[in-house]
Formats: C-alpha cells, structure tokens, sequence
C-alpha cells in the first residue's frame, strides 16, 4: 500500500500550527515513516517557509477562514502543488483521502474544488503592490518586512527570502574522509557547508559536529585569553571552539536541561577545559566581579537571522515581544559587564537582523557605561560595518544572519 504523503507532514504541522511546539521538537516526537522521512521534512520546512503565501492563496479563494485542520491540510496540499511539481489530481486525491480518514468527511467536498479550481497566476495577480505584497511574497511577517525594508532598503527580499545553503561542519580530524561529497569551504578553517551530510559514528567519536556558521564567525573575533565566560552558553557549540583559544572558559546557562547539553557536547568533543553551572546571567553574583578576561554574551535576541533553519519563529515572533527581548539583552549585557577585568573585552552578539536588538543595545550600553569602548573588527565572512559591530545577512552569509560587538572595558 503507498504511504499518503500528506498524512505524516499533517501529523508534525499540527503540533506547530495548534500546540506551538518548535519544528524540530514536533519532527522529533511524531512518528514518520522513515523511507519517506526526507520528503516529511521538506515538505514541514516548506509549508513552513511560505507560510504567509500560502496564508494569501487560501485567503484568496476562501474568504471565510477554515478551521486550523483544514487550512493546515490546503497548506500542504497548496505546497506540494506549487513547489515541488506534484500532479493536481494526485495532491487533490490524498488530501481528500486524508480528510475522510480524519473524520472529516463533511469537508472533502470543500478541499476538492479548492484544489481543483486553485490558480496560481490568479492569486499572484492579486497580490497588493508595495510593501505589503513584498512581505506576502517573502512570506514575512509584515511587520518585520518593514523593518527590514527601513534598514536595508531594496535588499529586504533578498535577505528575507534567503535559504540555507546546507549543513555545516565543523572538523576536529579526518575532514578528508568526508570532502568527496558536495560541499562549500566557508572562510572559517575546517568549517565546511554540505549539500546533504548524514551523521555517522564520526560524530559521536568527536571527529565532527554540526555548528553554523555564524557561531563560528563570532568565536572567530574574539581574542585569546586565559579565563573567559560565555554566560548564555546552550547548548556548547560557542564554549568548545572558545576552549581552543582560551586556557579556561566558564559556561552559564539559566536551565538545568540545557546545562547536561554542555556537559555532552564538551564531552564528546573531549574538550576538559570547559566549567558549566547553571547560572541565571541577569543576576549579578558578587563572586565573578572583575574575574574574567573575556565575557561573550550571546543574547537571547528575535531569531530572524535563523528563520531559514528554523522557518516557526515567523509564526511564534510578534511585534510585542520586542519590548522583552530588549529588556532580557540590557538586563543580562548590564550584569556580565561587571564580570570583565580592566584591559579585558566583553562581546555582544545576537543571531538578528534588526538594529534595535544589536548596535541601538550597544550604543545605549556604552551611554551608561563609560568605562567601555567599542573596537573595530573584521572578519573573513561578507559582512555590514555598523557603528558598533559587525552584520552579518543571510544573502551573503550562507543563509544566517547575525551580530556581533567587541567592547574594550578601559584600564
């Protein structure tokens, strides 16, 4: 009996779309036929990434909204139509198998001549003109489209539609075992992107680990010193590779869960010089004044410059939360600053587009914070100079976008 094809994508999407559970967390916990995992994943990533469009196309053709299982259903449907080439009497066939094996039998007739009578050029037709149509088209929250468009102008729908270019590696040893496969070199030594990289036992043997390339940028302009802390430390990626620069490196995280996360990785990746604790970083701790040599405050910040890996922060991200993202940054950036010895550096980053989570925290640090300076950087990988930092953009950073500061606390 052939597998539906939409059975398993509805089964994950419906713990994103009603539950609000992350993509991945839903990919991990639903059953998924394994032969057929590779198109359940793209085609979850997919709906997920025109979100918005395809938001538009059912909007188009059904003014009253159907309820969230019928809407997830066309979604799917509407994805494998358009993006990936399937043939409208099958997609047409397995969405209406599948609504009468959910008990849905009462709107398989609704699905069927939604299906059928769909025209793509009609909806694109129909598309307002400006920036709402760009945003609909980027499948971008309009909100955040603005602030795109405000900050980089005719760039916006190019970094708001950039995708992922692959997988990327990090190596410790035995890369070359691994090279004949499609990859990209990154400016980063021993960091590679792939086309498609399935893990073996090298992983776990700690020849390798998946890390993005903006974590590598942003360990890469930070100096080597004796003792630094990466007090937003989750899950390790940054505290290992820093562990190569630095004698000794502290790793906060504020939960329990996530501090066994780098416990495991330094672990595996048989790193020793790495001290993990749990540790609220907002809570200043007399013990660590002046301590380090080196703070790195990898903030919790919007997440739009990850959307291409992870496409649910469109859907879960508002407007609002904007208000308590800045107040976490300044909270945490206002603590750890105390944690700098004189002479040493504190970095700030974010994996965000946006100036009102990276240089505007920055400027307002250093306003009521004197005794530090920002210091010019640069990197190897494409990048924005802004007053404070330094802007990495999906179009030209392999799909990531992010920020990162490097401030010089005064002797």
């Amino acid at each position: 009996m052939l597998s539906n094809p939409v059975y398993d994508p509805f089964q994950i999407l419906t713990r994103v779309y009603s539950d609000g559970a992350h993509v991945k967390q839903a990919l991990a916990d639903v059953y998924i036929e394994e032969q057929y995992r590779a198109r359940t994943v793209r085609i979850v990533y997919g709906v997920l990434e025109q979100d918005g469009y395809l938001d538009f196309c059912i909007r188009h053709y059904a003014p009253k909204a159907p309820k969230l299982s019928v809407r997830i259903l066309l979604k799917i449907s509407l994805y494998m139509l358009l993006f990936m080439d399937k043939k409208r009497y099958m997609v047409t066939d397995c969405a209406v198998t599948l609504c009468k094996k959910l008990g849905k039998s009462g709107v398989s007739g609704f699905v069927n001549a939604f299906l059928r009578r769909f025209d793509k050029a009609e909806v694109d037709a129909s598309i307002p003109q400006g920036i709402e149509g760009d945003a609909i088209r980027a499948s971008y929250p309009l909100y955040a489209y603005k602030l795109l468009q405000r900050e980089y102008g005719d760039r916006a729908q190019a970094i708001a539609t950039a995708r992922s270019k692959g997988v990327s590696v990090r190596f410790e040893k035995g890369e070359e075992d691994y090279l004949q496969k499609n990859h990209i070199a990154t400016p980063f030594a021993h960091n590679y992107i792939f086309e498609s990289f399935v893990r073996d036992e090298g992983f776990d043997e700690g020849k390798y680990t998946f890390q993005s390339v903006g974590s590598i940028a942003i360990c890469d302009v930070v100096v080597p010193c004796e003792n630094l802390l990466d007090c937003c430390a989750a899950p390790g990626g940054k505290s290992v590779l820093l562990a190569k620069k630095c004698a000794q490196v502290t790793s906060f995280e504020l939960h329990a869960h996530r501090v066994e996360l780098i416990r495991q990785y330094k672990t595996r990746m048989g790193v020793e010089n790495i001290t993990e604790m749990q540790k609220d970083s907002a809570v200043f701790d007399p013990a660590y004044e002046e301590v380090f040599d080196a703070v790195l405050c990898d903030a919790p910040c919007s997440g739009f410059g990850t959307v291409s890996e992870n496409p649910d922060i469109k859907l879960f991200r508002k407007a609002e939360d904007f208000a308590g993202i800045k107040k976490a940054q300044t909270e945490i950036l206002s603590t750890v600053c105390r944690y700098v010895k004189k002479g040493g550096n504190l970095y700030y980053s974010t994996c965000s587009l946006f100036e009102c989570e990276n240089d505007k925290i920055v400027g307002e640090f250093l306003k009521n914070h004197p005794e530090y300076e920002a210091e010019k950087m640069d990197s190897p990988l494409v990048h924005e100079k802004k007053k404070y930092g330094l802007q990495f953009l999906p179009d030209t950073a392999y799909g990531a976008g992010f920020y990162v500061s490097r401030l010089k606390k005064k002797s």
